[in-house]
């Protein structure tokens, strides 16, 4: 296994439960902003109609999307500065 991706792993593996937490309390605030409401729609509830579940679900994705990448990205440049490579 080459340096740059033994560095990585870990780097990867953190980045990514870190990741989780931001996008999920990232996700809360925009949707109490946006909705006016504390609580994001579950797909099961009886009481909230298809398309305030469905706008949810994909609010929630691209947020989550774009803090991945973004943590992933910057794990990579990590490992490149430490390296002098990047990750494969």
């Amino acid at each position: 296994m080459r340096k740059q991706a033994l560095v990585y792993k870990p780097i990867g593996m953190l980045g990514g439960a870190l990741a989780g937490v931001v996008a999920a309390a990232a996700f809360k605030r925009v949707w109490r902003l946006a909705a006016g409401s504390s609580q994001a729609p579950h797909a099961t509830d009886p009481t909230r109609g298809w398309a305030e579940i469905l706008v949810a679900a994909a609010v929630q994705g691209a947020i989550f999307g774009v803090v991945k990448a973004t943590v992933d990205r910057g794990g990579a440049h990590a490992v490149k500065s430490l390296t002098g490579r990047w990750p494969d």
